[in-house]
């Protein structure tokens, strides 16, 4: 029986075998933020000096990217990429995703919005037949936390603070739980709309185009219907 780290482990190997193909010094590789995208990290270091770069989505991924010698970009400075990279903290198999349990959600998004497609690598306990078992992650302004909560009660979540807690952005993570998600691009865009919300962790009106899901039976692979 494979541990998760084991699984893991899998899932990010799978990864870097589906993109050793793309890897070129012109190349530039997107590189999302969590337990799972360290392990791709640590793989990528293999490609020192054959890829033309990275691109991080949050300070601790570009830390461990720089640690291992890739040269880390600021995305103002590429056009595209041909793949983002990251993990998910749930997945349904129609590739909509909830991400955040890092607190990175909204540079996670930006990053994958620049790339030609986005790689989901995770192990089996993250597919599930509905989002919203994993609290939905809300980013907002500090000055809005409460007014923004007061929002996400009133279509049902029940939102909490998540304490101790500032992203990149110098901003807050409110944790949404409770939520009844039945048409998550819905959801997205009416939670993104609130005012004072930077983004939400929902990644349903462009999900993932490929998950590779770790699995006791070996990677299962799911691609956008």
């Amino acid at each position: 029986m494979l541990t998760q780290q084991e699984l893991k482990q899998q899932a990010a190997d799978a990864a870097l075998a589906l993109i050793e193909p793309l890897v070129g010094p012109d190349v530039i590789i997107g590189v999302g933020t969590g337990s799972t995208a360290d392990l791709f990290i640590d793989g990528l270091a293999r490609f020192r000096g054959k890829l033309g770069g990275t691109v991080a989505s949050s300070e601790r991924s570009a830390a461990r990217l720089a640690g291992h010698g890739l040269k880390v970009l600021d995305l103002n400075d590429v056009t595209t990429m041909p793949v983002y990279v990251d993990g998910a903290d749930e997945i349904d198999a129609r590739l909509q995703m909830i991400k955040g349990g890092g607190a990175a959600h909204t540079r996670e998004k930006i990053v994958a919005s620049v790339a030609e497609r986005f790689i989901c690598i995770a192990d089996e306990s993250k597919l599930v037949e509905r989002l919203g078992r994993f609290p939905l992650p809300v980013e907002v302004i500090p000055m809005a936390r409460e007014s923004v909560a007061r929002s996400l009660a009133a279509l049902g979540g029940q939102p909490k603070l998540r304490e101790g807690v500032t992203t990149d952005n110098g901003n807050l993570i409110l944790d949404v739980s409770d939520l009844y998600i039945d048409d998550a691009p819905a959801l997205e865009i009416l939670v993104n709309n609130l005012p004072g919300v930077v983004t939400c962790g929902l990644f349903a009106r462009v999900g993932a185009h490929v998950a590779l899901l770790a699995t006791q039976n070996g990677i299962q692979r799911l691609e956008r219907p």
